[in-house]
C-alpha cells in the first residue's frame, strides 16, 4: 500500500456512470481513482495493477459484485485487497455473505460522503 492517501488508489466498480461520477466526485481530492463498468473489467484491472481498495457494487449485470470479490479472495495476488461493497439495500443475509467473501465492509446508497471517507480513512 501506498504510504500517503494522495497516492493510494482506489478502484470504483459500478455498471451505472452516474454512480461512479459520484464517488468519483467525493474521493478524487483525496485519493487516485480508477473506474470500472464491469466485474469483469475490474478483475483485467487488477491485474494489471493493484489497487489499494476497491468499492465493489453489489448488483450488476452478467457478474455480481459478490462472484467478483470471490474470485479475487480465491487469487493469491490479489486476496489482500480490502473490497468494501457498495449497495442500496443492506441486511443481514447480505452482511454476513460479504464478510464471509472477505468484504471489509459495506456503504450504502445514497452515499453518505463523510461516513465513506471515514470508512476508507479507517482502512488506511
Amino acid at each position: 500500500m501506498a504510504d500517503s492517501p494522495e497516492q493510494r488508489t482506489i478502484l470504483l466498480v459500478d455498471d451505472a456512470p452516474a454512480n461512479l461520477d459520484l464517488l468519483k466526485g467525493i474521493l478524487r481530492e483525496h485519493y487516485k481513482i480508477k473506474a470500472v463498468t464491469s466485474g469483469a473489467k475490474a478483475l483485467q484491472s487488477v491485474q494489471k495493477a493493484a489497487p489499494d481498495l476497491i468499492l465493489l457494487d453489489v448488483m450488476m449485470p452478467e457478474m455480481d459484485g459478490y462472484a467478483v470479490c470471490q474470485q479475487l479472495q480465491a487469487d493469491s495476488a490479489t486476496a489482500a485487497i480490502p473490497i468494501i461493497f457498495v449497495t442500496g439495500h443492506v441486511n443481514e443475509a447480505k452482511l454476513a455473505r460479504g464478510s464471509a467473501l472477505g468484504a471489509v465492509g459495506f456503504v450504502t446508497k445514497p452515499i453518505d460522503p463523510v461516513q465513506l471517507l471515514a470508512r476508507i480513512a479507517a482502512l488506511f
